[in-house]
């Protein structure tokens, strides 16, 4: 009966999830049909992929990184790479036997893997060959595992309502798009905005994991994706993304900037907390701006790193979360980063984010603590890309 309603609805329901408002936190919202026909607009077209071939000489720093940093790294996004590009199969397999040496990782990566710049070209015909990166990092937030009162904000696991749908098995055309919602008889509406998750409460149908003491903290534990909890007894927990409600991320920094009251070099992690706490009066309000919501689940506090869509642990600065409409999970990236922080290396995309979107777009995960999250609110930098690929074939964005 639900995939029957999917299937039926489903055009209808791309269009309303996108239009479609809620009259209150405590009404659900719903499929909004306009009252007259109109013309729906159409989408503004994304930009295309262009991957143009390079030498090894072409990447600046290439010598003086140290790619055995990236080869556990490297070697995770194998299974993923093997499985979409035959070529990998024979890379991977003698990936798995170099010594851990970085002169000889060098140069098995020369002789195995061509670069590849990447090439944003918009639907003008303009291209550009930088992007932005900015940076996430794994907080440490204080929580409990029973509500008290001090710990008020409740951490929840997926709703057991929440439906999603792989619109890839509808359309090829829209392979990698997901479409998050929950049944209303034979409809499927939008799930809950932040808003009205927060007014909904207890009646949610979502398990409570934990309750965090500080609404901030979780709210920034959010968008980062996963975090370290410290509980009152004073052990220490791993949470990571479970699932999210489906709403497009909305940049609270980006709303300061454009109604006047940071400008964009004030409006880091740091600057936008330091605001929100100046102004509690008008701190719910803008928390609830940012549609979105993320779901967790516990994870092991003892294991090796937060884990990436990819679903391996991510590597302090060597692992990006990455747009997958453009690149596969998995594969390693040459990164120049220039700005007040600036690097070159081999990384690898092995994650994913709301606001990581088009083919210039990466995330560089900093690592956990207060010095990582340091890092990463001050990370909004210029970064050209290039992917490495096997030598006897062609990368994804070239082919037909």
């Amino acid at each position: 009966m639900i995939a029957s309603a999917l299937s039926r609805l489903l055009l209808l329901s791309l269009l309303a999830l996108a239009a479609c408002r809620s009259e209150a936190p405590q009404t659900p919202p719903c499929v909004c049909p306009p009252a007259e026909p109109q013309e729906v607009p159409r989408p503004t077209p994304a930009p295309a992929l262009r991957t143009e071939p390079h030498t090894w000489s072409d990447l600046p720093g290439w010598r003086e990184d140290r790619p055995s940093e990236a080869w556990d790294a490297f070697l995770a996004g194998c299974p993923r790479l093997e499985a979409i590009e035959p070529a990998w199969q024979s890379v991977c397999r003698e990936a798995r036997e170099q010594p851990r040496e970085d002169a000889t990782l060098r140069r098995f990566l020369e002789r195995r893997l061509r670069p590849w710049r990447l090439v944003a070209v918009q639907p003008d015909g303009s291209a550009r060959d930088t992007g932005l990166a900015t940076g996430y990092y794994e907080p440490l937030i204080a929580a409990s595992r029973t509500p008290d009162a001090r710990h008020r904000t409740p951490i929840l696991g997926p709703p057991a309502d929440l439906v999603t749908v792989d619109l890839g098995e509808v359309a090829p055309a829209t392979k990698n798009l997901r479409l998050k919602g929950r049944l209303e008889g034979n409809r499927l509406v939008p799930y809950y905005s932040r808003a009205e998750i927060r007014a909904l409460g207890e009646r949610l149908p979502a398990p409570i994991l934990f309750w965090a003491a500080d609404e901030l903290d979780f709210f920034f534990l959010q968008i980062q994706g996963s975090g370290l909890l410290r509980l009152t007894d004073g052990s220490t927990v791993r949470i990571g993304y479970a699932d999210h409600n489906g709403h497009p991320y909305r940049s609270i920094g980006r709303l300061l900037i454009d109604s006047g009251e940071l400008t964009l070099p004030e409006a880091s992690a740091q600057g936008i907390r330091r605001w929100l706490e100046r102004h509690p009066e008008r701190r719910q309000a803008l928390l609830d701006a940012n549609p979105a919501y993320v779901f967790f689940r516990e994870l092991p506090a003892d294991g090796p790193g937060p884990i990436g869509t990819l679903g391996v642990p991510l590597t302090p600065q060597r692992s990006l979360a990455v747009d997958p409409a453009h690149l596969p999970l998995g594969a390693p990236l040459y990164a120049v980063v220039s700005g007040k922080q600036p690097f070159a290396r081999l990384m690898l995309a092995q994650d994913t984010g709301a606001a990581i979107q088009g083919p210039l777009r990466v995330d560089v995960y900093e690592g956990s603590g207060e010095e990582a999250g340091e890092r990463a609110g001050r990370r909004r930098d210029e970064v050209a890309l290039w992917l490495l690929w096997p030598t006897d074939a062609a990368p994804p964005a070239t082919r037909q």
